[in-house]
């Protein structure tokens, strides 16, 4: 607790601090300071402060906290009387929104910046004003940005720091020239702007009928030219340098879009306003560092999945995912307009577009899974501007690593909380080899930095690990590098890298294990149909096969055979799946998979499948848990380091519903047992979680699986599906 609180300018902000903080209890006393009596009347009223004070000094007198919520251009005259009087160790701090011009203000006056002077914003207001409006919880969940000096006394800092965060709000640390800019940017432009743009309207001869059929666009465009003029006219001079950088560098980028709309540059146009429509909830994203898709709306969204039920019908699962990434990287580095159909528009793939929009490169939708993709050619990407953030998505940040090796620019890959403890120098280290500069954080995990211009050679590599991933980053670094590529494999694992290079005219030999590429070569754009993703399906097929008197057609399953594993050991353990209406849609392989109940057994599930089914094993887990007698797998020691240990978290969900089961350092032995009620835990894996769901089909009480919110992410009308087939899942009602 502080002693005495002393506010001086009992407006809206001035005001709400010190409400907030005389009802919070923190403050003894809390006393306020204002030229307009009548202001200092209703404080006292409204119980907005204790007292109120005309003499500042005498409000002053022994004050632990000076807070000045004052207007920015009358600091300068209020500083000067402060620096005459003796403050003792009475902290001061501030509101005001440009803090260059507070701190050359309370320098000059101080003679110095005085070390317990702590200069803060609030970023948060209300169309309301005065003593009146004064709420105290105006600041909760609203960022205040503190912008401490070399000099400030760490102690001051930290008082300041807990005032705010009493309040609610959210606090940051950033320097004083760096919190200009940005206010300059986000704030001070904007309004400049509807000024701006609402007085050239009204200065013209029809303006009536300009304002008479404005539509609802203008009206929210030009709602902030309502804002307190002689406010902003003191922000705009106290932070004219930080502003007029920002409108020069606004001004160039409109002149831009004038010439592009005098040229007719179409491809210009549609470049800057498809990145506007996603940039703010883009970087709303970033900021918050959630999925690209909102996850069900909870930390902890809990499935509870009810025992029972048998599968029917037809559906199609949602499109693959690797082909979906791969999708757009071809396409944005193909020469022409490529066009998808059947886009996943899950997390992890909008990541990996959202990065590619980051570049440079125009891309329209997704629309219901259609994408349209103007390619830049192999060395058209573009520096992006600031670090591509991937979300959770190992497989974007993997394979990108490889392209952007080549380039002529330096980028910074980083991610979620999750992926920035996954293992990246899989493909760091063979990158280095071929001459990529690439830094990472401690272990070889994200962030990634990578170095541009450099000259990358070719590289015969042999994998220690089976893994897609890291074979096709290295093919896409071969795409620039001097001389032939070559990468082994171990074990057979997915080829969509090269069946889609292929797809989109650049050659690439195969042989037995081995994948080669030589640089020189050019991607030519084309049209991309991905199929329904087998490792979706997998959930249906493994469900379908352990409820008794299902019946289930998925349709337009891609069944690459790099990729069949889950197929292949699911009838290792005597599952009924039929391969129905086979073809081939773009190079790869597709087909109706009816799926009948069937009686499983449990079986040593063979090596060379592991890496054929790597991301379904958590699925398949619970295939072996309804069979009969005893399933092995050894040789996967990759699921440790997925979204999350799967080996471990599953064998735990496992135990907690009453399976025998023994995790082991590659691997995992189950016994076939009864599945009983209780609660799990997702661990973040959508992966994970939906495998669960699948298990309460032949449970003997309701499943209740907590942390499930990146099911959306991934899978985003799993829940929906379940329904419409019969499986008895749903989101658990909110409290």
């Amino acid at each position: 607790m502080i002693g005495r609180l002393v506010v001086v300018g009992l407006g809206l902000i001035g005001g709400s601090f010190a409400k907030g903080l005389r009802e919070s209890g923190v403050c003894r006393e809390v006393v306020g300071v204002d030229l307009d009596p009548q202001s200092c009347k209703l404080a006292v009223e409204l119980g907005v402060v204790d007292r109120c004070e005309e003499d500042l000094a005498l409000a002053c007198q022994d004050a632990d906290v000076i807070q000045l919520a004052v207007p920015i251009l009358a600091m300068e005259k209020l500083l000067a009387i402060l620096a005459g009087m003796d403050l003792g160790q009475a902290i001061l701090t501030d509101v005001g929104s440009a803090k260059g011009n507070v701190v050359r203000a309370a320098t000059e006056a101080f003679g110095g910046m005085p070390p317990r002077f702590v200069p803060g914003h609030p970023i948060a207001g209300s169309e309301q004003s005065g003593v009146e409006a004064a709420n105290g919880q105006l600041f909760r969940r609203h960022k205040v940005i503190l912008t401490p000096l070399e000099q400030t006394d760490p102690a001051a800092l930290a008082v300041v720091d807990k005032l705010w965060r009493e309040l609610g709000a959210d606090v940051e640390h950033m320097q004083v020239e760096r919190h200009d800019e940005v206010l300059a940017a986000t704030s001070h432009l904007p309004h400049l702007l509807a000024f701006g743009l609402v007085d050239s309207l009204a200065k013209r001869s029809e303006n009536l009928d300009i304002f008479r059929y404005a539509a609802g666009g203008f009206r929210d465009f030009t709602r902030i030219a309502g804002s307190d003029p002689v406010m902003w006219h003191d922000i705009f001079l106290a932070n004219r340098e930080a502003v007029l950088r920002t409108l020069d560098t606004f001004r160039n980028d409109l002149d831009a879009l004038r010439d592009a709309v005098d040229a007719g540059d179409g491809h210009q146009l549609l470049g800057v306003f498809t990145r506007a429509r996603v940039a703010r909830e883009h970087f709303s994203k970033i900021l918050a560092r959630r999925a690209y898709v909102d996850a069900m709306n909870s930390n902890n969204l809990i499935f509870l999945a009810n025992p029972g039920g048998r599968l029917t019908g037809r559906i199609r699962v949602p499109g693959d995912k690797s082909i979906s990434h791969r999708s757009i990287m071809l396409g944005s580095l193909a020469e022409g307009t490529t066009e998808v159909e059947g886009f996943l528009e899950g997390e992890d793939a909008l990541a990996t577009l959202q990065a590619f929009r980051d570049m440079g490169v125009v891309i329209e939708g997704p629309h219901h899974g259609r994408v349209t993709i103007h390619g830049v050619g192999l060395h058209g990407l573009k520096p992006a501007p600031g670090p591509i953030y991937l979300g959770n998505s190992g497989t974007s940040m993997r394979l990108l690593s490889g392209l952007l090796a080549a380039q002529s620019f330096d980028s910074v890959l980083t991610g979620d909380a999750s992926l920035s403890k996954r293992p990246m120098n899989r493909v760091a280290n063979p990158l280095r080899e071929m001459g990529a500069v690439i830094e990472t954080a401690a272990e070889g995990r994200p962030p990634m930095t990578i170095r541009g211009g450099h000259k990358l050679k070719g590289l015969t590599y042999t994998m220690p690990m089976a893994s897609a991933q890291v074979k096709s980053c290295l093919l896409l670094a071969g795409l620039y590098a001097e001389g032939k590529t070559t990468v082994t494999e171990p074990a057979p694992t997915r080829d969509h890298t090269e069946r889609m290079l292929r797809g989109f005219g650049y050659p690439v030999a195969v042989d037995g294990a081995t994948a080669s590429v030589e640089s020189g070569g050019k991607l030519q754009a084309t049209h991309i149909e991905v199929p329904a993703d087998i490792s979706s399906a997998a959930f249906f097929l493994v469900a379908a096969s352990i409820a008794e008197g299902s019946e289930l057609v998925l349709e337009h399953v891609g069944i690459n055979p790099t990729r069949t594993g889950v197929i292949d050991i699911l009838r290792l353990m005597g599952a009924d799946i039929s391969l129905e209406n086979q073809r081939e849609v773009g190079g790869e392989p597709v087909a109706d998979l009816r799926v009948r109940a069937a009686k499983l057994k449990g079986i040593e599930i063979p090596e060379e499948l592991v890496p054929l089914a790597i991301d379904e094993f958590p699925v398949l887990f619970v295939a072996a848990a309804c069979a009969e007698g005893r399933t092995v797998l050894r040789g996967a020691e990759e699921l440790r380091v997925k979204e999350s240990d799967r080996i471990q978290v599953m064998a735990d969900g496992l135990l907690a519903l009453g399976v025998k089961c023994e995790p082991t350092p590659d691997g995992i032995i189950i016994d076939g047992s009864q599945i009983g009620g209780g609660e799990v835990h997702g661990h973040g894996d959508h992966r994970i979680a939906m495998a669960f769901s699948v298990a309460s089909l032949r449970a003997n009480a309701p499943i209740r699986i907590h942390d499930c919110a990146n099911v959306a992410t991934s899978f985003p009308n799993f829940l929906a599906l379940c329904a419409q087939v019969g499986i008895r899942v749903a989101q658990e009602a909110q409290s």
